[in-house]
């Protein structure tokens, strides 16, 4: 089963990526800007790339997260999770079933999976999912026209639920602390890290309000 693989303040402050804000700088210099910031935990997100480029790009990224000593994760594509040795792998509903994907990667890989109700919730957990991931939470520029997903039911997976939540969706510094009762062990972020100039600053502020968040 899963859930010994993550610990519980890995997820404080969970980035994905989005190469869509690089403009002048690379996404490795966006990685490491957030890691001196304090992340916790990295989800390389590649919709785009052919398997060769996202191999690379994979590679360069788990060069920084070794050296920062933080959790890596491949979204959505085992492939390139094995081919780089990342530490695990997050699914969607929509890709390859949860008990699926951990037959693939074997027992000591991480097994994220997204959850948006209860019952999705507690069959990620008992196909060997580490942490879900819930939301979104907030309205979300990454995936527009996303419905949101009420706090009363992220509330409710989490305490249906004995392996770690993450809340992700339209999540910044202004609303992070409203997620305050719903029992989250942190929360998954792309814009408010990625989408902004001082990254290493945001992630700080993102930290301290985790902490916060995760306290209450």
């Amino acid at each position: 089963m899963g859930g010994k693989k993550v610990d519980k303040k890995d997820l404080l402050l969970y980035a994905v990526t989005d190469r869509r804000w690089t403009g002048e700088v690379t996404l490795e210099e966006q990685v490491e800007a957030a890691l001196k910031g304090g992340v916790t935990f990295l989800q390389l997100r590649e919709k785009d790339l052919g398997t060769e480029e996202y191999i690379a790009q994979a590679k360069k990224i788990k060069a920084l997260t070794d050296k920062y000593h933080v959790p890596f994760v491949i979204d959505d594509n085992i492939e390139v999770a094995l081919a780089v040795d990342a530490d695990g792998v997050h699914v969607g509903q929509s890709d390859l079933p949860a008990s699926e994907v951990r037959k693939l990667i074997g027992p000591n890989k991480i097994l994220g999976v997204s959850a948006k109700t209860v019952e999705q919730a507690l069959k990620a957990e008992a196909a060997g999912a580490d942490y879900l991931g819930s939301g979104a939470v907030f309205e979300t520029t990454t995936k527009p026209g996303t419905p949101t997903l009420p706090h009363e039911t992220l509330q409710a997976i989490c305490q249906a639920v004995s392996i770690p939540v993450v809340a992700i969706g339209g999540i910044t510094p202004e609303n992070l602390l409203t997620l305050k009762g719903a029992d989250v062990a942190g929360v998954a972020i792309i814009s408010a890290i990625f989408g902004v100039k001082d990254i290493e600053g945001r992630c700080r502020k993102l930290l301290e309000l985790s902490r916060e968040l995760v306290q209450a």
